[in-house]
């Protein structure tokens, strides 16, 4: 490599790291699964304020999950359509000592596998028998359905292989890769208690026999309510993006500007004033949904339906903008 090319490398690292330098960004996911998303923004040289609009509570009852557990043998397919819902799952069959493996899809009888960070540190053999009903959960093949890349990685991660992952990271293409396989098969979906239809709906208008339970619930941070209000009135803390990465999400942050009554349609917007200048990002084409649902902008769309596709999409928008032109629309808002 040449001294020219050595320093067009090093120009271009440096450039990246400082990509969104001077942008503030809003991350307002749950607190436990922030990281991810602020990691990557800070990369790119963004000063990130993390106010979580959405609490992951466990079901008011898990009578419904924990039958659904004990009878994994029954069903087919089972889909999951988030990260929350495979942590919730698993944790749940934790305490049931059920669980799942690929040793099931060719007869054998299958253990719970935890996450790598949940292992004990012990490496010495379970001591239980075979036929420990802790450990078995049937012999039937099974087969597994992950919304996208991320839901996949959790399942993975637990020692069970993915079979299918949509083109694209929604219900809608969900339902278009499983159609075809379902007619007259047990499909477990596992999800959150408020939920689009989509799935179980269309699953069963091609035959399929869809249980649906609940694994866990997302309410608002009654906390970040006054941080958020805060943060939008404070000149040096008010984000120049927010980011939003569920329908659950823009709801919860509009329930957290709000009083939380809704009106016919939808919930009342916040006064034009305490959003104005800030652009508001979102991961895919139900959260745009959900934007414009609820009065607001969708200024920055990913172009893939990931937490790297909004960065990037935010990158795009926003990369190398100077700090005197967002000061100039906030003097205007």
């Amino acid at each position: 490599m040449t001294v020219a090319e050595s320093e067009h490398l090093m120009s271009t690292k440096k450039s990246s790291r400082s990509e969104l330098a001077g942008v503030r960004v809003l991350v307002g996911r749950a607190r436990h699964q922030a990281g991810a998303l602020s990691s990557e923004l800070r990369k790119l040289g963004a000063e990130v304020l993390e106010i979580p609009f959405i609490e992951i509570h466990k079901p008011r009852s898990f009578k419904p999950l924990d039958s659904a557990l004990k009878n994994l043998s029954s069903y087919d397919w089972l889909i999951l359509t988030s990260v929350n819902g495979v942590e919730a799952m698993w944790e749940r069959m934790k305490t049931l000592r059920v669980g799942l493996s690929d040793g099931h899809r060719i007869g054998r009888e299958f253990a719970f596998e935890p996450a790598p960070n949940e292992r004990s540190e012990s490496k010495g053999d379970d001591k239980r028998g075979p036929n420990d009903p802790a450990l078995t959960a049937g012999a039937k093949e099974f087969r597994v359905a992950a919304i996208g890349p991320a839901t996949k990685k959790a399942i993975e991660q637990r020692g069970l292989r993915v079979d299918v992952v949509p083109k694209e990271y929604v219900a809608e293409s969900v339902v278009r890769s499983l159609k075809n396989k379902v007619k007259g098969k047990g499909v477990l979906l596992v999800r959150a208690k408020v939920a689009r239809d989509v799935i179980p709906r269309e699953l069963r208008k091609a035959g399929a026999h869809v249980d649906v339970v609940e694994a866990y619930e997302t309410v608002v941070p009654e906390s970040s309510r006054r941080r958020l209000r805060a943060a939008l009135k404070n000149s040096k803390r008010r984000p120049h993006v927010v980011t939003f990465t569920s329908s659950s999400t823009v709801r919860n942050f509009m329930e957290l500007l709000n009083s939380g009554k809704a009106k016919a349609g939808g919930q009342e917007c916040p006064p034009h004033t305490i959003l104005n200048g800030i652009r508001m990002a979102s991961i895919g084409p139900v959260t745009s949904a959900t934007l414009r649902e609820l009065g607001l902008r969708v200024d920055i769309k990913a172009k893939e339906f990931t937490i790297p596709g909004l960065v990037a999409a935010i990158a795009r928008s926003l990369g190398k903008v100077s700090l005197r032109r967002h000061g100039a629309k906030e003097k205007g808002a």
